[in-house]
């Protein structure tokens, strides 16, 4: 997505891209969106370490294990639970992201931001009931024909994310890549800045965040 002086112009998406192609967007970012999580919860990590060092495994509670700061924060504005990096699958994007962006700010600060768009389109009002999967479009339309009314969407970019709800993702993580680097999104706040630096932090947009955008 390029922001230009008459607005936003969303390209072509581009899907199933490699590592390479993601670091060349990397570098050539002014802000990167990415639906994955940036890190583990602290606890989780302090129980692999002791069990990895046959040291006593510190008494946490299961909840603590499987969600991040930054999930409770999510969970608590949203209602909705982001899936646990600890014991869903979406650990396994997490590996890939954790080898790529390493030495990577994860806390959003820097170029690199956490994103949650299913989240950030309820937050804006939209619902997010059956967009998923190859039954989705009619839903996914209903996005995309609200979003036209603020976006330059070529037919191409249109069309895909019509028929992908990853590349809808994909559109979604750039707008709230704009709203981060607009400061448009919820700060970390201070007392969990310091599990936001090692566990990731998820940007949260503002509900009006949409309309500001240009």
């Amino acid at each position: 997505m390029r922001w230009e002086q008459a607005g936003p112009r969303v390209e072509s998406p581009e899907i199933g891209v490699d590592d390479a192609r993601i670091a060349e967007l990397l570098e050539g970012a002014d802000k990167l969106g990415v639906d994955v999580p940036l890190g583990w919860p602290i606890p989780f990590a302090e129980t692999v370490h002791a069990h990895r060092h046959r040291r006593e495994v510190p008494a946490h509670r299961l909840h603590q294990l499987r969600f991040r700061a930054t999930d409770f924060a999510v969970h608590h504005r949203t209602g909705r639970w982001p899936l646990s990096v600890s014991s869903d699958l979406i650990g396994v994007p997490a590996l890939r992201a954790a080898r790529l962006f390493a030495g990577r700010d994860r806390s959003g600060g820097d170029v690199l931001v956490e994103v949650y768009p299913a989240a950030a389109l309820r937050i804006w009002g939209f619902s997010t009931r059956g967009y998923k999967g190859p039954r989705g479009g009619a839903p996914r339309q209903t996005i995309l024909s609200a979003l036209a009314a603020t976006l330059d969407l070529s037919e191409e970019a249109r069309s895909t994310c019509a028929r992908s709800d990853h590349a809808l993702d994909a559109l979604i993580s750039a707008l709230v890549a704009r709203c981060a680097a607009l400061g448009l999104c919820d700060p970390v706040p201070p007392e969990e800045r310091a599990a936001a630096e090692f566990e990731g932090w998820i940007a949260l947009p503002r509900a009006d965040a949409l309309a500001l955008l240009l």
